[in-house]
């Protein structure tokens, strides 16, 4: 059952449901898109998150009951919006380490060797379900259930971008240095985020990702070519 939540006074939570589903996560991004293409006035923004899409809007040129009919409207047409396809966006990793200094205790708390947890982390293509903590932050769905490991009973005051984490039963990457609680297993010398580029985003929701192993030295060229990276 789809839920409306008001958020203050100008804004408006869709709820889709109360689990991490991708069934959910298309019709969150589905409903993004068809406010996107409506171009409804007063619309400001919409946020899309794993189950709910969350809708800023002007208050004084949009009602919140008008807003409401309007998302109503598009609510029973969602499975035919046509999503785009989804870009793999490859994320060169070097684990372990330095770069990796969690590695060890993910392996210990799994059961696992650090060869067997790399080699589960970079198995699946992962689903990009939303962007957020930092800017440009991805949440992935997909890994597998083996390397679930708690977060950090302190997070640390200082995680380098591109550090590569798990936190429960997801694994994400760090697209700025921030404060972070998540177990680092590694780090890519790809920029997730960068406000001077007209996308300031690597990684967009919907997106895949996959993970590929690489030394440190191809960590250090790849830094020092300061490159993006591609999808």
């Amino acid at each position: 059952m789809v839920r409306f939540l008001p958020a203050g006074d100008a804004a408006l939570t869709v709820e889709f449901g109360n689990r991490i589903a991708l069934s959910l996560n298309r019709k969150v991004r589905a409903l993004a898109t068809a406010l996107e293409k409506a171009a409804l006035a007063g619309v400001v923004e919409v946020v899309p998150t794993y189950r709910s899409l969350t809708i800023y809007y002007d208050p004084l040129s949009l009602s919140l009951a008008d807003l409401r009919h309007s998302v109503e409207g598009l609510l029973d047409r969602l499975e035919e919006i046509p999503l785009p396809a989804p870009r793999v966006v490859t994320i060169p990793t070097v684990y372990g380490g330095e770069f990796g200094p969690d590695l060890p205790s993910v392996a210990r708390h799994c059961g696992l060797t650090e060869e067997q947890v790399i080699r589960l982390h970079t198995r699946p293509t992962y689903h990009v379900y939303m962007l957020g903590f930092t800017a440009g932050y991805p949440y992935l769905g997909g890994m597998s259930k083996r390397l679930t490991t708690p977060r950090l009973p302190s997070p640390r005051l200082r995680v380098p971008a591109g550090s590569v984490g798990i936190g429960g039963n997801q694994t994400g990457v760090y697209s700025v240095e921030s404060p972070g609680g998540w177990r680092l297993i590694g780090r890519t010398p790809l920029t997730l985020f960068d406000p001077a580029w007209e996308v300031p985003v690597l990684i967009r929701p919907g997106d895949q990702v996959q993970f590929v192993r690489i030394t440190p030295d191809e960590y250090e060229a790849r830094r020092a070519q300061g490159r993006r990276g591609h999808a």
